[in-house]
């Protein structure tokens, strides 16, 4: 059981929460970037640097992801593999990514790819606000908090 990060583009705040959380759990909290990353001395928490290119470091945590495994990442092609693979997926607003609603937010991601390479300026994602903050916090409390976590942690 470990928790994997997307950390290009994860904020510094959801990290704090992440590195807090590893530390109080004793889990693996592992972050995946193209550039180097800052994390705190701590025997839960590592850093991996993996080469630059396009969605490098989402492949990378593709492949390592296992069962029960959570991902924390605002990529959703990347969050479909995990759930591929019976991992969690997490965003840094605090939705999880799931069975039922993967296929929706494809669909909706490709549809707008398509209005913004055809020109349409389909603006971005809100800032990031102390709303989102929180609601990742309550999130990933309650998932670490589970039943289906304390096992898979023991290895039941």
């Amino acid at each position: 059981m470990q928790i994997w990060v997307d950390a290009d583009a994860c904020p510094n705040v959801i990290k704090e929460i992440l590195f807090r959380a590893a530390n109080r759990v004793k889990i693996g909290l592992t972050l995946v970037a193209n550039q180097q990353v800052r994390i705190p001395p701590s025997p839960y928490i590592k850093a991996v640097r993996v080469g630059s290119g396009f969605d490098v470091a989402d492949n990378w945590i593709a492949q390592q992801v296992s069962v029960g495994d959570l991902v924390v990442t605002a990529d959703i092609p990347l969050a479909a593999a995990v759930i591929a693979r019976k991992g969690f997926a997490l965003n840094p607003r605090g939705e999880f990514y799931s069975a039922e609603n993967i296929n929706e937010r494809l669909t909706m991601r490709n549809f707008m790819e398509e209005l913004r390479s055809s020109g349409v300026d389909t603006g971005g994602p809100s800032s990031f606000s102390q709303a989102d903050r929180q609601a990742f916090a309550n999130q990933l409390d309650r998932f670490l908090n589970s039943n289906g976590f304390n096992q898979a942690k023991s290895g039941i």
